[in-house]
């Protein structure tokens, strides 16, 4: 069950080594926050025995490490205090909302989300720009005008560790502030996102939004695991959790029905991929697993055959200006889809597609660059950043054999770990 702890556990002793001052000191200073709270809890919360149906962590890891937790094993405090801190950073965040943008989408209506397609620039030869020109791997720094994007992406980070710090703790306050902050971007008449993404990556001088937008809600399903951690508390309720619950239904069915989300369910490269991962955690949350159940079995032929050579490359990612990573994102992508398709009975970690190929081989065709063995032979006019295997290397290490976390503690190391990097000690 550690072995998801070990990385974890290198760059605790990294930590004790950057800072130079009284170890007994620092020890001190970690465990006391989680401590104080562990002799807060009550009876009924510490002999909770049904791990939470989680779909992007692992619910029995988490009930064990809470049980190991209550039980004073110390080797786990390091973590549970840095999630914590996250969580307490993350308690004046926000509150995040479509209505916060200053642009207004082609509809009139501010609840609607609407964002520009990263790589699209003004062409220099005519006088107005128009239309934009794409420039694939170059981010126009204009995208960053449309708030849309960034905001969503920090309340999927925020309910994220928040609802962590909750079933953790037991702190009301984590709860509070994650059910804020989904109230107000799914849930609030006045404040709420339309379920639809027709305006999300539009191209001035080409088109109002794309299917290709829908890219940008790919972890859409991590608000999932938020409801379920804080279901038990009293800032969330039937109302609250039957209005999530309908806007997930609503936006998958636009998923699954629109012009733009039919498009991009057959996209043949990364967005397709990510296209078939939120469409079936959304599917899964709202129990309509007969959806998830055939979204996973199609991804046998349309991404894993697809997507995925004899020698482990991927195709549709080496074309791209950034190869590599999209190589990485891609496969997360795949990773993240066994991973789901797992909970529906469907086996594609060890699914060998009609090249003969597996995840596995993909994942070991990037590893020698990753570790700095190999020079990448594709075209990269980006670093290349080894820390993009790191999440694929954890589960595998789970998955396929635990010499892969060797391998992840090969790759650059930061001295510290940010908030994110947490939640991969939950998978």
């Amino acid at each position: 069950m550690y072995n998801l702890l070990e990385r974890f556990k290198v760059l605790h002793f990294q930590f004790f080594r950057m800072f130079k001052v009284n170890k007994r000191l620092i020890i001190g200073s970690i465990f006391l926050p989680f401590t104080i709270l562990m002799i807060a809890w009550d009876e009924r919360n510490q002999h909770s025995s049904e791990p939470p149906p989680l779909l992007y962590a692992d619910g029995k890891l988490m009930l064990q490490l809470k049980k190991d937790f209550i039980d004073g094993k110390k080797d786990i405090m390091p973590l549970l205090n840095k999630l914590k801190s996250c969580a307490d950073h993350l308690l004046d965040v926000g509150p995040f909302s479509v209505m916060q943008k200053g642009i207004v989408p082609p509809s009139g209506d501010k609840h609607d989300y609407i964002s520009q397609g990263p790589y699209w620039w003004p062409d220099t030869t005519k006088a107005d720009g128009l239309p934009y020109i794409r420039r694939d791997g170059l981010v126009n720094p204009e995208r960053a005008k449309f708030s849309d994007r960034q905001n969503l992406h920090d309340l999927i980070e925020a309910t994220e560790l928040l609802s962590k710090g909750y079933f953790f703790s037991d702190d009301e306050k984590y709860a509070m502030k994650t059910a804020d902050l989904l109230q107000t971007w799914f849930i609030n008449d006045n404040t709420m996102m339309n379920p639809n993404l027709e305006y999300g990556q539009g191209i001035p001088g080409i088109t109002e939004g794309r299917g290709i937008g829908i890219i940008e809600t790919r972890t859409i399903g991590k608000i999932a695991d938020a409801v379920v951690l804080i279901r038990n508390s009293p800032a969330w309720n039937d109302t609250l959790d039957n209005g999530m619950v309908r806007w997930f239904k609503e936006y998958l069915n636009w998923l699954l029905e629109s012009e733009k989300g039919t498009k991009e369910s057959v996209h043949p490269n990364n967005h397709g991929t990510w296209y078939d991962v939120q469409a079936m955690s959304l599917a899964i949350f709202t129990e309509q697993d007969s959806i998830a159940t055939a979204i996973a079995e199609r991804a046998k032929s349309w991404r894993f055959d697809a997507h995925i050579m004899k020698d482990g490359s991927q195709p549709e990612e080496l074309a791209r200006t950034v190869s590599f990573n999209y190589s990485a994102m891609n496969l997360q992508g795949l990773f993240q889809l066994a991973y789901l398709s797992k909970k529906v009975g469907v086996d594609l970690w060890n699914y060998k597609n009609s090249q003969g190929a597996t995840l596995e081989d993909a994942l070991k065709f990037l590893i020698p660059t990753a570790i700095g063995k190999e020079e990448w032979a594709y075209e990269q006019i980006k670093p290349i950043n080894p820390g993009a295997l790191t999440f694929h290397l954890f589960l595998a290490s789970k998955l396929f054999d635990s010499e892969y976390m060797k391998i992840a503690n090969m790759l650059p190391q930061n001295d510290s770990m940010d908030c994110q990097d947490v939640n991969l000690y939950f998978y």
